[in-house]
């Protein structure tokens, strides 16, 4: 089952990075303000960009990557 590294814009306009293998399922549990304690007073959220890999160590070492950007890098990233 392949995994997704995601990036969410809250209603504040900050932006979360995550991963998950069933992408669907985790953006409803956001926006339900069951998905982390980041998101959920900043419900509701917006699928920006996800990518997907095959594994979880996988996507654990893209999320670090990802997280590791400055705003505009991750908003770069997302309007490829």
């Amino acid at each position: 089952m392949p995994w997704h590294i995601y990036i969410l814009e809250c209603k504040d306009g900050k932006l979360y990075t995550g991963i998950t293998n069933n992408l669907s399922r985790r953006i409803k549990a956001h926006n339900s303000g069951n998905g982390c304690r980041y998101t959920k007073y900043r419900a509701p959220v917006k699928l920006l960009y996800s990518e997907e890999v095959l594994d979880k160590p996988s996507a654990l070492k893209r999320e670090i990557q990802i997280k590791r950007l400055r705003r505009p890098k991750k908003l770069a990233l997302i309007a490829k």
